[in-house]
């Protein structure tokens, strides 16, 4: 089977968590659409159409995709995928014998289409979406099962039930199934998975009664940790007296401690020490020091507003926590509220009150106030330094994405510092 993942125009609805990867690689229960579909389709090749300032770290990172090649669509008919289409188990089978003539919509979203070798000529290597809504016109319009994931709440929102859905997805032979006498695991067996290869200490409740719980290779969980499901922990993570509640996806390679509740650790993030996380998602590379915590519920129970990219959104939602992009730092006691936006490589040193609610990337907050003061050579060189740490580099192709986000976020860290400090003295900002 061939298939490609495409970006529309909504992936710019995913800042800051999709600003250094494409859409399809975010995760939501235990695994990104890409690893989802690979995993459960008879994939022979595969390729993206992504935004441009993407390519050369996507082939990077998976060398064996075909990245916004053109050449490479036409050879075959191709089964392309929208990247923000969170399918169910029956609509992935029925992606593996796809009727040709048709095109599934989920609600008003083109979900995914085959496209024909001479149609192909249609889509080039930076104009993709509108092509493929012209040829999806051609075709039957028919239901594509699933849901339409268009900002970062929609991840974390939908990641307790894709945790189940995904539990129940795959197969697994090589678990645990003696725990000892010192580990209590509640609720039915079979919806525990514990790898032959993690290591759980004594005094550990890993409790099922609400939801399945999968604990991967190399995982190592401290005495004194709760861990209630639905829940997944990637391989080779450490939990250290963690209070793992119910919906929270932890990736691999992370290492926490303290609350967590309903959220995304993406994986290689560190939160070791106290505190509270709450309905957020947490980008690689970010240290959350000892004792930060988000707010995920206002006081008066109303829908909460998240300023992506600066522009405030209405979530829909009335638990919504803090979505932090990769390479960030938060200080000792850094305090998060309701719907928080925290963008790449920021530096934040709090000043004992709440931080601003919207953090443009590469912006500092220094003792409470936010500039632009952060040097952008001393932040690569503490990214070197935290990526040697875990056994990576950063690489060329990373560094270069970094100094493009760095440039082409200028304007917005102006116009950030300008409202921020109006908002202290108690001033209104108008659009101009």
């Amino acid at each position: 089977m061939r298939i490609a993942f495409f970006e529309d125009d909504g992936a710019d609805g995913f800042a800051p968590i999709a600003l250094t990867r494409p859409v399809f690689e975010l995760l939501c229960g235990q695994f990104s659409l890409r690893e989802r579909l690979i995993r459960f389709l008879d994939v022979h090749e595969w390729g993206v159409f992504i935004r441009p300032y993407l390519q050369s770290s996507y082939r990077e990172f998976s060398p064996e995709a075909f990245v916004n090649d053109c050449v490479w669509l036409g050879e075959e008919p191709t089964l392309l995928i929208n990247a923000r289409w969170l399918p169910t188990p029956d609509a992935i089978e029925q992606l593996s014998a796809v009727d040709s003539d048709a095109a599934g919509f989920c609600g008003d979203m083109l979900a995914f289409l085959v496209v024909d070798t001479f149609e192909s000529s249609l889509v080039t290597d930076t104009e993709w979406a509108d092509p493929l809504l012209k040829i999806a016109g051609m075709r039957n319009a028919v239901p594509a099962e699933g849901k339409t994931i268009s900002h970062p709440w929609d991840l974390v929102d939908f990641n307790p039930e894709q945790l189940e859905v995904d539990f129940r997805s795959r197969d697994f032979t090589d678990g645990q199934t003696d725990f000892g006498p010192q580990i209590a695991v509640l609720g039915e067996p079979q919806n525990v998975f514990v790898s032959r290869g993690a290591d759980i200490d004594p005094f550990v409740v890993i409790d099922a009664r609400s939801g399945p719980v999968s604990i991967e290779s190399g995982v190592k969980v401290q005495a004194y940790t709760r861990i209630e499901g639905p829940c997944h922990i990637g391989y080779d993570s450490q939990l250290f007296r963690a209070n793992v509640k119910a919906g929270t996806t932890i990736g691999p390679v992370c290492r926490v401690g303290g609350e967590i509740e309903n959220s995304i650790l993406h994986g290689y993030a560190n939160k070791y020490h106290d505190g509270f996380l709450g309905h957020g998602y947490v980008c690689p590379w970010v240290n959350m020091g000892a004792l930060s915590t988000n707010s995920d519920l206002k006081n008066d129970y109303s829908t909460v507003r998240v300023p992506l990219s600066g522009e405030s959104i209405d979530s829909g939602s009335t638990k919504v926590g803090c979505f932090i992009g990769d390479h960030s730092k938060t200080a000792v006691c850094s305090l998060f509220n309701t719907g928080t936006s925290i963008g790449v490589m920021t530096m934040l040193l709090p000043g004992g009150e709440l931080l601003p609610k919207f953090v443009p990337s590469f912006a500092r907050v220094w003792h409470g106030d936010l500039d632009n003061d952060l040097n952008l050579e001393s932040a690569l060189d503490t990214a070197r330094a935290a990526m040697d740490r875990r056994g990576h580099d950063l690489t060329l192709a990373q560094e270069r994405l970094l100094r493009h986000l760095h440039e082409a976020t200028i304007e917005q860290r102006k116009s950030a510092i300008v409202r921020e400090r109006a908002r202290q003295v108690g001033l209104s900002v108008v659009d101009s």
